[in-house]
């Protein structure tokens, strides 16, 4: 059990190389009004909020932040349940509850350490179990009365935020990482294997790749930039999804013979919709929080920066797609313009602070250009992949790293760097852990369990019932 003294300040731990967003501020007016809503007082344009009220604001912002976060579970949930067919829907559900319990759990016991713990410009943390509120904020609250000003001053000396704030808003990340993958090998894969490899990529794969930028270890020394996670969480689950795909194989009746691909629609468009506008709702805490504090002017203004471009690079990515799929096919195609706004989402996540949010229209359209070219070069190369995650996160999360290359302060060889060298662990890593399981206890259901549904073959009920067999 580890108690620690004092959290490792956001700076340090998490985009060391951040661009500094300080265009198009107005720190006067912002002081100003702050002032009058008694939150700092004025000395100076840039006067800051005083130490404990930094404290509290960097600290709302994880929590907050990490529930808008969290509210993309359901997105993932509602987005997979309405592109399965209806047979296979109770299962994508239980999954999806499963692996973000599963994800809390593991970055408790062991992943958030391994993840931020003496990383010290390696390749891993520690191996310490079960991450606690650090000392200093144990001690405030269980101060009695006298000594608890001194407790409040402690705490205050070496802490930015409370600790478990921090690990949370952390946590929520990996969890997405994990959705990815279930979309992905979905209406085929059975439950409890799937939910094995779970265990192993948010305690172990995740958190190894991850203390290589954002818990200042190797790759962050070489000045690698993802400011909320294109790389190390979205690449990071298609890179998983594509190495569960290869070695589960494509649902029956995908592929024809003579290489021909059999579309299998979704049962329920509506709710695909609806869980994407929840992506699209929660990633405002994905990339904004990732500011990792709101204790001054310079960061509320950051943010708001990163919630535009955001919202632009998503929404470039939705009308790209629509113009596009009219191109090519001669109609829009919804699911594709629902993966369109992700992928402009991934897109923009490892960039979001640029200044100019022309580029952040730019990078959000090639993303959801990469999507509908994407999707069928996929299904040519005869990976099933049933929402389309390997395209809307993987190659849009590799084009996003390469964005801040581009169009940010990074070095394009060294996100190039980044990107092989955290695919070809993670891909390598996960295709070990998929034959591992393959060979023991087997990850795919049989053939008549497949065909009538893994609502039935796995959870014995259907999530319509009231409409028979599904199909």
């Amino acid at each position: 059990m580890r108690s620690v003294s004092a959290p490792v300040n956001p700076a340090v731990k998490r985009f060391k190389g951040r661009i500094s967003v300080k265009k198009f501020i107005k720190p006067t007016c912002i002081a100003v009004t702050l002032a009058a809503m008694g939150v700092i007082a004025i000395g100076k344009a840039e006067a800051a909020v005083d130490t404990e009220t930094a404290f509290v604001l960097n600290t709302f912002s994880f929590l907050v932040h990490g529930v808008l976060v969290m509210f993309m579970a359901a997105g993932f949930a509602m987005l997979e349940s309405g592109l399965v067919r209806s047979k296979n829907t109770a299962a994508i559900c239980l999954k999806n509850i499963a692996l973000y319990s599963i994800a809390g759990l593991m970055y408790y016991i062991i992943g958030y350490a391994l993840m931020y713990t003496d990383v010290d410009k390696g390749w891993i943390g520690a191996f310490e179990f079960l991450y606690n509120p650090a000392s200093t904020e144990l001690a405030l609250l269980n101060a009695e009365d006298a000594g608890k000003a001194a407790a409040n001053a402690a705490l205050l000396k070496g802490s930015t935020y409370a600790s478990m704030s921090d690990w949370f808003f952390q946590m929520v990340f990996v969890a997405t990482a994990a959705s990815i993958v279930s979309g992905t090998l979905a209406e085929r894969i059975k439950v409890w294997p799937f939910l094995i490899f779970v265990v192993v990529l948010t305690g172990v794969i995740y958190p190894i790749q991850g203390s290589w930028v954002w818990g200042a270890g190797w790759l962050s020394e070489m000045g690698f930039s993802d400011f909320a996670g294109s790389t190390l969480v979205h690449s990071t689950g298609g890179w998983a999804a594509l190495a569960g795909a290869l070695v589960l194989g494509a649902r029956k009746g995908k592929f024809g013979p003579n290489g021909q691909v059999n579309p299998l629609p979704g049962a329920n468009l509506p709710l695909a919709t609806l869980g994407t506008f929840i992506l699209w709702f929660g990633w405002f805490g994905f990339n904004g929080g990732s500011q990792l504090a709101l204790g001054s002017a310079a960061d509320a203004a950051a943010i708001a920066i990163v919630y535009v471009n955001t919202n632009l690079a998503a929404a470039a990515g939705v009308v790209v797609a629509m113009i596009m799929t009219q191109l090519m096919f001669k109609k829009m195609d919804l699911t594709l313009c629902l993966n369109g706004a992700i992928g402009g989402l991934v897109a923009i996540t490892a960039g979001p602070d640029l200044q100019q949010h022309a580029h952040a229209i730019l990078i959000g359209g090639i993303g959801g250009a990469l999507v509908v070219i994407a999707v069928p070069l996929i299904d040519k190369l005869r990976v099933d992949d049933v929402v389309g995650a390997l395209s809307a996160h993987l190659v849009c999360g590799i084009w996003g790293t390469l964005a801040v290359g581009i169009f940010g302060s990074g070095s394009i060889v060294t996100q190039f760097i980044g990107i092989v060298a955290i695919g070809a662990f993670v891909f390598t890593t996960s295709l070990i852990v998929w034959l591992i399981l393959k060979a023991t206890i087997g990850i795919r259901v049989d053939e008549e369990a497949e065909m009538a549904g893994l609502d039935t073959s796995e959870l014995g009920m259907e999530a319509y019932p009231e409409f028979g067999r599904g199909s």
